[in-house]
């Protein structure tokens, strides 16, 4: 009688949870929920140690997000009736809110292994819960085993599974559950620096006897914006000089990660010599997880200066703020204290979600080869975004300096194969610049500008995103027109969200740093660069009254090009080929080119 009430409850368990009503889940029988291969380049070093402790984030099924999509869809579209009508935080918690039915089975689960609620750490929708625990626990929650891995290239460690499983009535219940599967090397020269060389402390004069370079655009440029990019450079370039934003309620961030401290001296310095009517302004430093803030000038990050400096400096007195979240560095395996090595992405991803009043633009010069972030976990990452776009955030990324390669700007040492055990050669798309839901900024150089020729500004086609229907034109006449038929085939997803969106320069920016002046190339440049101008937007628009430009795709994409200026010389070059090459109009190089800030002004208050 026991044998047969147990295979009645385990059919209940694999017909799944909404059958088998209070069904715990100790009764039920686990099965693979995530499996992959050892990832290119990774080799598997030793047993984790049982007391390793890893910052466990489960994330629930948000079974309303397609209304949220539909939402943000509307909200962002200037031909729709309710364009500029953003959600409130409270109005997008509801829409990703799990269903009761899945709260209740994965407390029961949490419960069982004698975890309490006071240990659990929830989102304030409730689709994502945090836990601390040691290695050992978390193998007995998931049915696996950890190891630690190493990336040869580098040297360095992870600890991660292959496979991990759960419950079977809990599968239906629960998206994602990270770190297991992901080996995304989250580190520094993973975001898109590309160089960074120590120049004089005297900055490049305007030029007296050269003439000043006047562009198609209509504007005229200093002909020393060639050896050196400054504030003024840009403001003369893209159109903007003469500007000062005044509104009110206006804010633009930046993301920090990997120690990298934005330096209050450093930015002194750089208003002093760029920007003199910022002297002694600031900007708000905020601490996530521990995140730090070491103001002396030798704990000063490169990645954080140029970001600071370049998107403040275009964009003041607008208020800005810099968010340093904290994130341990990679496993040491001979630590005798092991800590969490969970990457710190997400952390910032839970915090600003749960801010009532988030920046208006925010950049981010961070990223990864798409393929070393499981997909499962790129797409509720890409909903986070979403999230925040229907709040009318604008969000921009870095699209990265590999060309169409794997992130490495030297095409010599490009590794460009597939995680899936193949080891076949393909195109290596970056996430989270592969999002749907953000901007993803290319980079120029020299003026006239052309696709940057230093490295090869980051472009292609996503594995895991479908190419979303404010692309479907544009990208399909490049395929169509600007791609010989036949090149490339099999190296890329034609049917993938394409990237980048648009582009800015992103080389030869001077930039202070520890009190010293250096010049810093790469789409880290180009992404805050960006990103002060649509912060600049932004003031225009709320000058007007009007609401803040949020998830820019769709503007960009239905008028907003018509202010950008086409990009049409160049290529990004990667895995062995020249990779795609720059049209009239969008491609996957430049996207549609570069900002006219006084054109898009005038777009930006069109109905």
């Amino acid at each position: 009688m026991r044998s047969l009430l147990h295979a009645v409850v385990l059919a209940f368990c694999f017909l799944g949870s909404s059958y088998a009503g209070a069904i715990p889940t100790r009764d039920c029988a686990y099965n693979v929920k995530e499996s992959i291969d050892i990832p290119h380049g990774w080799v598997k070093h030793s047993a984790a140690p049982a007391d390793h402790r890893i910052v466990l984030k489960i994330g629930l099924p948000q079974p309303n997000f397609h209304v949220l999509e539909k939402h943000l869809y509307e909200v962002s579209d200037p031909d729709h009736e309710r364009y500029g009508q953003h959600l409130s935080k409270e109005e997008v918690e509801e829409l990703v809110t799990p269903h009761p039915e899945s709260l209740d089975l994965v407390n029961e689960w949490l419960s069982g292994f004698g975890i309490t609620e006071d240990e659990l750490l929830r989102s304030p929708a409730k689709d994502w819960i945090t836990i601390k625990v040691p290695v050992s626990m978390a193998e007995k929650m998931l049915d696996t085993k950890y190891h630690v891995f190493q990336h040869t290239a580098s040297g360095d460690y992870l600890v991660r599974t292959t496979s991990y499983s759960l419950p079977s009535n809990l599968h239906d219940h629960v998206d994602v559950i990270q770190p297991t599967t992901l080996f995304g090397r989250f580190q520094k020269e993973k975001s898109s620096i590309f160089d960074v060389v120590s120049v004089k402390n005297t900055i490049v004069q305007a030029s007296k006897s050269e003439p000043a370079i006047s562009l198609s655009s209509g504007v005229t440029v200093d002909p020393s914006c060639n050896q050196t990019i400054t504030i003024t450079c840009l403001q003369q370039l893209y159109n903007a000089v003469g500007f000062t934003p005044s509104a009110k309620g206006n804010t633009i961030g930046i993301t920090g990660y990997l120690a990298q401290i934005a330096n209050f001296q450093d930015l002194q310095t750089f208003f002093s010599e760029q920007v003199p009517a910022a002297v002694n302004s600031s900007f708000k430093f905020v601490t996530i997880n521990g995140g730090p803030n070491n103001q002396s000038l030798a704990e000063a990050g490169d990645e954080a200066d140029l970001d600071v400096e370049f998107a403040f400096g275009i964009s003041h007195p607008i208020p800005g703020t810099f968010f340093s979240t904290g994130g341990s560095p990679p496993f040491i395996p001979d630590d005798n204290t092991p800590t969490d090595t969970n990457e710190p992405y997400t952390t910032w991803l839970d915090f600003i979600l749960a801010q009532p009043s988030p920046p208006l633009t925010i950049s981010t010069s961070y990223g990864d080869d798409e393929q070393t972030v499981p997909k499962s976990f790129a797409q509720r990452v890409c909903a986070g975004f979403a999230q925040l776009g229907a709040r009318g955030v604008t969000l921009t990324f870095s699209s990265g300096d590999g060309g169409v390669g794997d992130g490495d700007p030297d095409p010599a040492t490009q590794t460009c194969f597939t995680n899936d055990g193949k080891n076949a050669t393909k195109f290596i798309p970056g996430f989270p610049a592969s999002c749907p839901f953000v901007t993803a900024v290319g980079g120029t150089n020299h003026i006239p500008e052309t696709a940057v020729s230093r490295f090869f500004s980051g472009g292609g086609f996503s594995n895991y995103f479908a190419r979303p229907a404010y692309q479907d034109k544009v990208v399909t006449e490049y395929l169509a027109k600007s791609l010989p038929k036949g090149r490339y085939a099999g190296l890329f997803n034609p049917n993938g969200r394409a990237i980048p969106d648009v582009a800015a320069q992103g080389d030869f920016f001077r930039v202070i740093i520890g009190g010293e002046a250096f010049l810093i190339g790469g789409t880290s440049a180009s992404s805050p660069t960006f990103a002060g101008f649509v912060a600049l937007l932004n003031d225009v628009r709320l000058n007007a009254k009007l609401p803040p430009l949020g998830f820019l795709n769709p503007f960009i994409y239905s008028k907003g090009f018509n202010g950008l200026n086409d990009i049409t010389v160049g290529n990004n070059a990667g895995c062995g080929t020249p990779g795609f090459n720059t049209s009239v109009g969008w491609d996957p190089v430049t996207g549609f080119g570069t900002p006219n800030f006084g054109k898009l002004r005038q777009l930006v208050l069109t109905p």
